[in-house]
């Protein structure tokens, strides 16, 4: 069995906050080396769970600890104990009371590992859990209670991590590269908004899928799109042969702006879609079957007349049903000068359609997300889990590879 990848920590942003904590860190103790900066926390850690179960212990007595009171039940010591932490083993003390009632929440009775409350959350919200659901399941399986607010606060721990992978360098080409989307309920000031979650995912010169970005917005616009190429670009990417998105407003004019040289493919399937929509189910069938005449034509000439037959046969029944083909022929008849193999890559998108199923479970999850950080938490992880399976190049990469560098002669490496 393969190990398991362990997950890498990224600091946050420096504050002023934690800029005047590390100078107490280093006043306080003597760090010389990485191994005293474990200890210190380690050290921090003990201390601070201390002092959790010490509040905790004032909430069950009805008292501080300096305090006097009359009640039967007072503070009692304090018993050792050992529990693994994130920082190896440690020994704290845990506040003891006469009658052996208190019930500490910060470190259960008989919990010996505290080290992995944290992952295991996270790795709920991968699953497209809510944070309500995850504080239920917390409390209902391991009987550790966490607010929303905790659960929130553990998977924003996320969000630098998110950041750095947002700009993380990409490669100098793609041959192929997809943009799709897929709608969302996001809360705004109160107010429920339906907002996109855009996908690009690129297919590498190793025939690998990878996805470069993920971008959440509603202002879809040529200088919208452009803005995002560009991140593209600023990110290392120098050259793109095919572009295949669906009727994004602007995108065409995004393209050529920024990469000039690059394909506009329209997605077959959404077209396909877009075309079935309006059709009614007892001619829904019969209607795919004619449009595959078209996109399935050797060449653009018979592709064409094959869109002439499809339109005069269903134009009386459905009269605008073909109109979009015709708008959008420019960036459809691409796809007539390659071969079966490329069109393949190409058309049936089966790349992202299946990171899209994954994507999907979370609308079904969720009805409505809190925020559109929250929205982007998700996607993150269902991201990364949608892409432990990604580990063989595209079918028949070879040929596609092949006829590519002959049609872009030049642009690709050898």
């Amino acid at each position: 069995m393969a190990n398991k990848k362990k997950e890498v920590f990224r600091p946050g942003p420096m504050t002023e906050g934690k800029r005047n904590i590390i100078q107490g860190l280093l006043q306080e103790y003597n760090i010389e080396t990485a191994a005293d900066i474990q200890e210190a926390l380690k050290d921090l850690l003990g201390g601070t769970i201390k002092e959790m179960m010490e509040a905790e212990m004032d909430d069950h007595l009805g008292y501080e600890k300096s305090e006097r009171s009359d009640s039967e039940d007072y503070r009692n010591g304090y018993k050792p104990k050992r529990v693994t932490t994130s920082y190896g083993s440690m020994e704290i003390d845990v506040p003891q009371d006469r009658k052996s009632t208190f019930e500490p929440k910060v470190v259960k009775k008989r919990q010996r590992d505290i080290s992995e409350i944290d992952q295991k959350i996270i790795s709920m919200y991968a699953k497209g859990m809510t944070t309500r659901q995850i504080s239920d399941t917390l409390m209902d399986i391991y009987g550790f209670e966490a607010s929303e607010g905790f659960i929130s606060d553990v998977t924003d721990k996320l969000l630098p991590q998110i950041e750095e992978w947002q700009k993380r360098p990409l490669n100098d080409i793609y041959p192929v590269i997809f943009i799709d989307a897929i709608h969302y309920s996001v809360r705004d000031n109160n107010v429920i908004r339906k907002m996109a979650a855009y996908v690009i995912l690129g297919i590498n010169c190793e025939g690998r899928k990878e996805v470069l970005t993920i971008q959440i917005g509603d202002n879809e616009s040529s200088k919208y799109w452009l803005s995002v190429l560009n991140e593209l670009k600023n990110r290392g990417v120098k050259d793109i042969l095919i572009l295949c998105a669906d009727g994004l407003t602007g995108i065409k004019e995004a393209i050529a702006a920024a990469f000039p040289n690059t394909e506009y493919q329209r997605c077959i399937v959404h077209q396909v879609r877009n075309t079935l929509k309006y059709v009614a189910d007892k001619d829904r069938k019969a209607f795919a079957t004619d449009l595959k005449k078209i996109y399935n034509a050797p060449s653009e000439k018979e592709g064409r007349e094959a869109l002439d037959d499809v339109t005069e046969k269903w134009e009386e029944k459905y009269p605008r049903a073909m109109k979009r083909w015709y708008d959008n022929w420019d960036v459809i008849c691409p796809i007539f000068k390659f071969s079966s193999d490329v069109r393949k890559v190409i058309y049936t998108t089966n790349a992202i359609e299946s990171l899209n199923s994954t994507y999907r479970k979370l609308n079904r999850q969720r009805s409505v997300f809190p925020s559109d950080t929250a929205l982007l938490k998700a996607l993150y992880l269902s991201t990364f889990e949608a892409t432990k399976k990604w580990t063989m190049p595209v079918q028949n990469w070879g040929k596609v590879y092949g006829e590519l560098a002959i049609m872009y002669d030049g642009r690709l490496p050898e």
